[in-house]
């Protein structure tokens, strides 16, 4: 027996975000047509690896012509202003996304084939830049996916003067309806929080796909806005960075558990009811198991 999920209170107050649609414009035989598409997954969800607009403006406009601009991990949708992209695969397989996602940070690529650097990001040797040599580095939707996020932010702080981190949003990252089955996106590795010019690194375990509990339902996803679906730092010379460690089951189910109840609480009557068939099941399973025991005992 289960408990039907309760409802997730709203702790946003801006309006939902929803379902969208699109307006797309083909042309065929010299006919040009235009029609609507609904698009399932609220804008802002980086399903083509986004970066939020407002902020790709903000970036452009800090920039003079004279910046040195490096985009790190931006093959699936580089940012054209950088002067160099760094990524584990290669300069002719860029743009991922193809021209269905329109390009970000202008018109024009400032990068070339001889300033796309290959190489495993995470890999524990230096970039191939001098201490503070890059005026901006940008960083976006990558921390999540990487086995040693630590490892970039502190290259990124040593060979730039600024620069720009996006990643989802906790509450995004916690939120199911992403993809079935899962809390989030299957490839992130990290739930992340960012405040006062530090960056916090917490594993995603995969705890957080066994309960309801744990993470924010559908609807509560369809409630949030663009805004609300990333999280991002604009760092000046250094930022701070760290990993949180849960040791125990118990205390890695707790934090998952506290941090829903800080966002967007479910109801006390049906997490008590939740509490309750938990218990009960456990007071079964080990009545089962010592009835098995004894059982096995007796045809000894």
């Amino acid at each position: 027996m289960a408990a039907r999920e309760p409802g997730c209170s709203q702790a946003h107050g801006r309006s939902g975000a929803g379902a969208r649609s699109r307006t797309l414009h083909l042309v065929l035989s010299g006919q040009s047509l235009s029609f609507r598409v609904r698009q399932l997954w609220p804008v802002g969800i980086p399903a083509n690896h986004s970066m939020y607009e407002p902020n790709v403006n903000r970036i452009l406009d800090s920039l003079s012509p004279t910046d040195v601009v490096l985009d790190i991990g931006g093959w699936a949708r580089p940012f054209n202003r950088a002067n160099f992209v760094m990524d584990a695969e290669p300069y002719e397989t860029r743009g991922y996304y193809g021209a269905l996602v329109p390009a970000q940070g202008g018109d024009k690529e400032f990068f070339d084939k001889s300033t796309w650097i290959v190489r495993d990001i995470c890999e524990r040797t230096p970039y191939p830049f001098k201490d503070k040599e890059l005026d901006f580095v940008i960083c976006s939707h990558t921390l999540e996916d990487i086995r040693d996020p630590l490892w970039v932010c502190s290259e990124m702080i040593r060979i730039a003067k600024r620069g720009y981190i996006e990643i989802p949003s906790r509450v995004a990252e916690t939120c199911r309806g992403i993809e079935p089955g899962q809390v989030g996106w299957s490839h992130h590795r990290w739930l992340i929080d960012t405040g006062d010019n530090h960056v916090q690194f917490t594993m995603k375990y995969h705890r957080i796909h066994s309960h309801w509990r744990f993470s924010f339902p559908e609807s509560y996803l369809r409630s949030l806005t663009e805004e609300q679906l990333v999280q991002w730092l604009f760092w000046d010379s250094e930022f701070g960075f760290a990993e949180t460690t849960i040791h125990g089951v118990d205390n890695i189910a707790a934090s998952l558990e506290n941090f829903v109840q800080q966002t967007a609480p479910y109801s006390p009557v049906g997490l008590k009811l939740d509490s309750g068939i938990r218990k009960a099941e456990g007071f079964r399973r080990r009545v089962v198991g010592k009835a098995r025991r004894i059982l096995g005992e007796g045809r000894k």
